[in-house]
């Protein structure tokens, strides 16, 4: 695992996979699968992991922390970039942090609280957590209202920030007015389009961002490494190409929801066994399931 701290040509370099974290039948962390889906995104070129949203790290128990933190910090090739994350509550972050002492990570990323915050609460909780772990963290910005652009610059511009995962949803990705204040404000390469490879055009393009995050990347690394590649050398035909490739199954996770299909997404596709969905998530219904299956698979095995 990569120790060193992160750059932004790093960021521009590899997309950042956001994977789930496979479970067995008795929703134990399950080291061999999520070994296979850790190698299964090396070997397309992917370099980059971040355990979020997707793994459910919102709602894993404090008494498991430690474990995952060893698995997916030991699974992985000695270079691999690995970001878990922290939160979403204060008082659950300040009790992780003190797991997070016991390893290596160069970064660590703080899972936006939705409800019961403000600005100046949320920054507040930011600079504690960072000034007692002792290095930056990533600032994740997934809903509007939850950090304003000044006051985000203002912990960017006292350290604390490794970089920003930009993740609120417009139906126009390329009408943004929160997205233009923060890059008035931020230097863009240190943000990263978070939503996958649907708005990662728009977002690298028009506001000169660097790099994205993506789950589907986790069925097919080498297509999703290649749109980037393609984006970064203007080849932007390609790269719409390869974002249409992508998009029936980023349309069903918009459909049902992301974290649940793309949890069973890996599955279907015979990379990992991710196992049931950790509460307060369910797995998907059958007809649901049979549906991400179907569409998995065909990402898995399209060849141009």
């Amino acid at each position: 695992m990569q120790t060193s701290p992160v750059t932004p040509e790093q960021l521009n370099s590899s997309i950042i996979a956001v994977p789930p974290l496979a479970r067995d039948a008795k929703l134990k962390i399950n080291r061999k699968e999520n070994g296979k889906i850790i190698r299964h995104i090396e070997a397309g070129g992917v370099s980059s992991l971040l355990y979020g949203g997707n793994a459910n790290f919102y709602h894993i128990a404090p008494s498991e922390y430690a474990e995952a933190l060893e698995v997916i910090s030991t699974e992985c090739a000695d270079d691999t970039l690995i970001v878990p994350s922290v939160g979403p509550t204060y008082g659950v972050m300040m009790d992780q942090m003190t797991t997070l002492r016991d390893f290596d990570f160069p970064t660590v990323m703080v899972l936006p609280m939705q409800g019961l915050t403000t600005d100046a609460g949320v920054a507040a909780g930011f600079r504690k957590f960072v000034e007692a772990l002792g290095k930056p963290a990533v600032l994740y910005i997934k809903f509007e209202g939850y950090l304003e652009p000044e006051t985000v610059a203002e912990l960017v511009n006292d350290g604390l920030v490794s970089w920003i995962k930009y993740a609120i949803v417009r139906e126009d990705p390329a009408q943004d007015d929160y997205l233009s204040r923060l890059i008035g404000l931020v230097d863009p390469r240190l943000i990263v389009s978070g939503i996958g490879e649907q708005p990662a055009i728009t977002h690298l393009t028009k506001f000169q961002i660097n790099g994205f995050t993506s789950g589907c990347v986790c069925v097919r690394p080498d297509l999703s490494q290649k749109m980037l590649t393609a984006i970064n050398s203007g080849n932007l035909d390609l790269a719409e190409n390869i974002r249409g490739i992508f998009r029936p199954l980023e349309d069903l996770r918009n459909e049902i929801n992301p974290i649940r299909v793309l949890h069973e997404a890996v599955a279907a596709a015979g990379i990992g066994q991710t196992g049931p969905a950790l509460p307060l998530l369910s797995s998907l219904e059958p007809n649901d399931t049979s549906r991400v299956g179907e569409c998995a698979r065909k990402l898995l095995t399209w060849n141009s």
